[in-house]
């Protein structure tokens, strides 16, 4: 189904209630709608279109609230933006949890830092401002609120308790976290149980939690550029990437053909890099300690690669509004490619080597299972949807810098399991090296960065990050300032899923199926 198509059953649908209209490239519709409407077209869109949901942006004006929930379908079928209104005195929107549970997070966070209601939600509050920490009403992300005055008068609720689910007799909760050793993030775990089995798992994230979003507002894009790509530094130059990608929406940039398959080129070093470092993690939480040593290795290899290559061995500093802020030369891609296939062929040795320890496979086979049904109701992202049978991947279903001329598989597997999850990763890890080889083959002269004229606007950039599909809203005000940014990255929708994989299995499998999700607090916590 195209976007005409779509846009003509979206109107008989709901006649009167949800009013169409096309973008000038005829892939986004945006469907500006009525409350009465607004789950029902939502769930129409999620659950008979197959629609995936990209995530819900807030906005708030002078006179109304804006809330913009994003689906993405097929290259044919595009983009739809349902968009619902509401007067600034009237904070209360109809739940779409209900058709499409993969929005839960979505409003739950809204709720928090906006303050709006949500009707029909099964559980709001205490989600990014803990309780036991904030008073309700602070509201931060909205615009009265000032960042830089200090809250005089913290009113937290010193009698908050964990929500508990288990109330069986001998039922207790394991707590894990948040404080580790070592570089591990914060991220407290309830774990409640009945005996050695997980019955419910509950992570409660936000511990340092940076308003990226809230410091953005009033910056220039250069700026914001910097934010984008330092609140999660193992997947730097994706999410930069998706935010130039708005930002030149916006601005009608053209960016030249060299940036666009050095950008490519650069994409894929980072995906091989954060996959031999996701693969290093299962080798440790399963205690084989050869394993681990060769795969950290690996990881260090890559990185001395592309600090060789760029400068930097995260790739900070190569991006800019409109391409590149440097080029790179063909021989020094070269160079990175001929290393990286060398890295990918011990790669492959190890992957073998441990396809036949029975003692490893034994932790990850069978844990962890996390069923396709539930993958797609939750709207997992990347390698751990596609480890389920979710196959989306926003270099083949939105392809952008060109990614539809470049061959290469995007792997699935059907166990849902951690094993599953692993071969996922090294069979990306080759088709990374694919994308790479093609990349270097395809250079050609020429410049690596346009000049843009900033202008104000709004736009989605997206790209298929290392950990899955990751979304960046930009709004530009009339001086070209920064007005809404709005980050969704992956490990956000895979963190609401984690528990899946923990409920039912036992307590000794905890660690394990963490590493096999490779979730990123840092992402989360934006």
């Amino acid at each position: 189904m195209n976007q005409t198509e779509l846009t003509q059953q979206i109107e008989q649908h709901w006649p009167g209630t949800v009013q169409c209209r096309l973008d000038d490239t005829g892939l986004a519709c945006e469907a500006v709608c009525a409350h009465a409407a607004l789950a029902e077209l939502c769930g129409w869109l999620f659950l008979e279109q197959d629609f995936s949901f990209a995530g819900l942006v807030v906005e708030e004006s002078a006179i109304e609230w804006q809330l913009r929930y994003i689906f993405y379908g097929d290259r044919e079928a595009g983009w739809v933006h349902v968009v619902a209104t509401a007067p600034l005195a009237d904070k209360t929107f109809p739940s779409i949890v209900k058709f499409v549970h993969a929005a839960d997070w979505h409003e739950r966070e809204a709720e928090d830092l906006f303050g709006l209601v949500f009707e029909g939600h099964p559980r709001l509050g205490d989600f990014v401002l803990h309780n036991d920490a904030w008073q309700e009403s602070v509201e931060p992300m909205r615009h009265r609120f000032d960042a830089r005055a200090a809250l005089s008068q913290r009113r937290p609720d010193t009698d908050w308790r964990p929500r508990r689910i288990v109330h069986e007799p001998g039922a207790f909760v394991m707590p894990v976290g948040p404080v580790y050793s070592g570089v591990i993030e914060s991220v407290h775990f309830l774990l409640e149980t009945v005996g050695e089995d997980v019955v419910r798992s509950t992570p409660r994230l936000f511990y340092k939690w940076r308003a990226v979003e809230k410091l953005a507002e009033g910056k220039t894009v250069d700026a914001v550029l910097l934010l984008a790509e330092r609140f999660a530094a193992t997947t730097a130059f994706a999410h930069g990437l998706a935010f130039c990608q708005a930002v030149e929406t916006i601005c009608g940039a053209n960016v030249p053909a060299r940036a666009r398959v050095l950008r490519v080129f650069l994409a894929e070093l980072e995906r091989l890099r954060h996959h031999a470092g996701a693969i290093e993690g299962i080798c440790e939480s399963t205690a084989l300690v050869v394993a681990n040593s060769q795969a950290a290795i690996l990881e260090e290899d890559l990185l001395r690669i592309c600090g060789e290559l760029t400068g930097h061995r995260y790739l900070f500093g190569l991006l800019a509004i409109g391409g590149l802020l440097r080029d790179l030369s063909d021989d020094g891609c070269c160079n990175a490619l001929a290393q990286s296939q060398q890295v990918l062929e011990r790669l492959n040795e190890l992957e073998q080597r441990l396809r036949v320890s029975s003692s490893f496979l034994d932790r990850l086979e069978e844990v962890g299972l996390i069923a396709f049904k539930d993958a797609k109701v939750y709207g997992l992202a990347g390698p751990v949807a596609r480890a389920s049978g979710l196959v989306h991947d926003l270099r083949r279903a939105q392809p952008y810098l060109g990614c539809e001329h470049f061959q290469f598989d995007v792997p699935s597997e059907n166990e849902g399991d951690g094993y599953a999850r692993l071969r996922i990763l090294f069979a990306e890890a080759r088709q990374s090296v694919r994308i790479l080889e093609q990349a270097a083959a395809a250079l050609q002269s020429g410049s690596v960065c346009e000049s843009i004229q900033i202008r104000a606007g709004s736009a989605l950039g997206w790209v298929e990050a290392p950990r899955g599909a990751a979304f960046h809203w930009v709004r530009l005000d009339d001086a070209g300032r920064v007005a809404r940014y709005r980050i969704v990255p992956p490990s956000f929708a895979n963190w609401h899923g984690f528990h899946l994989a923990v409920e039912k299995f036992a307590f000794q499998d905890f660690p394990i199926m963490l590493s096999t999700f490779d979730l990123s607090v840092a992402e989360n916590d934006r």
